[in-house]
């Protein structure tokens, strides 16, 4: 494996995306994080912040790349409300890349009921989009060091890594 992003490194970007999601509200939103990356940042959010603990979310029967990855259960979805109505919610992931991981959660959202807001935190941004998904909250742009595969390691500490072979 490759360093990407050393401890330090991804240390000061969720401070920076720690900062910037704490002076957007007012009142917290509903925290969820996405297994297992998403989950990891959403905790050390939700505790520089002071906030409730995250809500969890396992999105793994939503993907659509079985035929690639097989079907792989990430995590447990765990403290979500019965229903979303109109609730304000800030969806957190750990590295951004193609936007269909983000697709999938929303997917799950709308099983939940109808949200009334969703902004996406994300701590990476690899680039590469396929589908029109943005975060409203970054805490580091990747360029060049985003092109290739790249995964969040953790929860202590938290580096960025990319498999050898790429």
């Amino acid at each position: 494996m490759i360093e990407v992003r050393s401890a330090a490194q991804v240390s000061r970007a969720l401070s920076g995306l720690t900062e910037a999601i704490g002076q957007a509200y007012n009142e917290p939103p509903l925290v969820i994080g996405l297994h297992t990356g998403g989950v990891w940042i959403a905790q050390q959010v939700c505790q520089a912040l002071d906030w409730e603990a995250p809500a969890t979310l396992d999105i793994s029967l939503y993907r659509d790349d079985f035929e690639t990855s097989g079907l792989k259960r990430s995590g447990t979805t765990e403290g979500m409300p019965a229903q979303l109505n109109g609730d304000h919610i800030l969806l957190i992931d750990d590295v951004l890349f193609t936007g269909r991981t983000i697709r999938a959660a929303l997917n799950v959202l709308f099983d939940y009921g109808r949200p009334g807001r969703i902004d996406l935190a994300v701590l990476f941004d690899r680039g590469g989009r396929e589908l029109p998904i943005e975060p409203r909250f970054l805490g580091e742009a990747l360029g060049a060091d985003g092109t290739g595969r790249c995964k969040l390691t953790g929860p202590e500490p938290l580096v960025l890594i990319a498999p050898r072979s790429e």
